[in-house]
């Protein structure tokens, strides 16, 4: 019987996209399973944002002398401000919120939002491993300062939380939000004082911050936790 190479070539095409098929589902149920109130992919930052600057453009050249702008004029406060924001909670927010909003006192509130954020950084870390976008600092090494880190840019990861943790905890405490969403927007930009970022990550997070809360809305999980969350926060304004 004569060979044929097709004959060989066509079950091996086969069998390597079934391990595909199987290695791209079991991504999306780890992704699944590390998710409190989203479903993996929903939202999903590489096809909801459009792409950053391309490195060699104008666009680029802007985005970057913007950087250069902002981390020149920011004050010793504000840089010392974005420092302290390395890591922060929904209650970084307390100025915002009012003096009953502590931790201590608010357990269900605590929980609660760090699942939001846990999902929200989980989201915004696979786009920016989509995008792999340099930091400011990494395209331009005289923008380098402080403790870097070694992820990729775009969105802004602080942006994302930041904002998501303001718009739940807006609707929660509505007669608070302007201050509450003004408290995430300087968050935000805090980030391109020490140029972490550039504008356009910024801008990106808080885009992707609408989408996410948007999906958190059709969680049932999500609405029974807030809704006991609210009466906490009531409890606690008494």
């Amino acid at each position: 019987m004569k060979f044929s190479p097709k004959a060989f070539l066509f079950p091996r095409a086969v069998i390597f996209a079934a391990i595909f098929a199987v290695t791209v589902a079991g991504t999306f149920a780890k992704d699944a399973a590390t998710l409190n109130y989203l479903k993996a992919g929903k939202p999903d930052a590489a096809t909801l944002l459009a792409p950053p600057p391309l490195l060699s453009s104008a666009e680029q050249a802007a985005d970057l002398a913007e950087v250069h702008a902002v981390y020149s004029a920011a004050s010793s406060n504000d840089m010392a401000a974005a420092y302290s924001e390395k890591s922060f909670t929904v209650f970084n927010f307390a100025e915002a919120a009012g003096p009953f909003f502590v931790e201590s006192n608010l357990p269900r509130t605590a929980a609660f939002f760090e699942k939001v954020q846990s999902d929200a950084a989980a989201i915004t870390d696979a786009g920016k491993d989509f995008f792999k976008r340099p930091r400011p600092y990494t395209t331009d090494p005289s923008l380098a300062n402080g403790k870097l880190e070694k992820s990729f840019s775009y969105p802004s990861g602080h942006s994302t939380e930041s904002m998501v943790l303001a718009l739940v905890l807006a609707d929660l405490l509505p007669e608070k939000h302007d201050a509450i969403i003004a408290h995430a927007r300087a968050m935000g930009w805090h980030r391109v004082e020490i140029a972490r970022h550039y504008p356009t990550d910024i801008y990106a997070g808080r885009v992707l911050a609408i989408a996410i809360v948007k999906q958190f809305k059709k969680s049932d999980a999500f609405q029974k936790d807030f809704d006991a969350v609210k009466d906490e926060l009531a409890a606690a304004q008494k």
